[in-house]
């Protein structure tokens, strides 16, 4: 898709010869996930509304299937949610190309498998601040990553 401005065998952009796709990824994640939590809630809060608050007990479970359509959804069509868009954040595939809907799926569900336990959170996270291209544990499973939105992707 973009190959000539990839120049490791990744499909990916270098981040010693093209940084400005990593610059600052990681902290426009973090703000991008709280927006997206936000709305996720929202959603989720609207679904145990619609139930007449019935629903109460079960209202995790409620949150974790908001969150896995939510997601799912919104990088299958964009390879991004809203959180990410509002951030000028996408996420990638190893081939340097945008999710298709089995990728957002499995991207979508090795990232909740990593966040539903502390360690392998906390090992994403330090790995996201500390690799070079910005990767948390799930992205480095699946060989995705995100990264700055480039001009001609829309």
């Amino acid at each position: 898709m973009y190959r000539d401005m990839y120049s490791d065998s990744s499909g990916l952009p270098d981040p010693d010869t093209d940084p400005q796709f990593y610059a600052d990824v990681p902290v426009k994640r973090l703000v991008a996930w709280l927006i997206d939590t936000v709305l996720i809630a929202i959603l989720s809060l609207l679904a145990l509304a619609s139930t007449l608050f019935l629903a109460i007990f079960i209202f995790p479970l409620i949150f974790a299937a908001v969150h896995l359509v939510y997601r799912s959804v919104f990088i299958a069509r964009g390879s991004a949610t809203p959180g990410m868009r509002v951030m000028g954040i996408e996420l990638r595939n190893h081939l340097g190309h945008r999710f298709g809907p089995g990728e957002a799926v499995v991207h979508t569900l090795a990232y909740s498998v990593v966040s539903a336990f502390v360690l392998p959170q906390i090992v994403g996270i330090v790995m996201m601040l500390t690799t070079a291209r910005g990767q948390g544990l799930h992205d480095l499973l699946l060989g995705s990553t995100a990264i700055n939105r480039p001009a001609t992707s829309w």
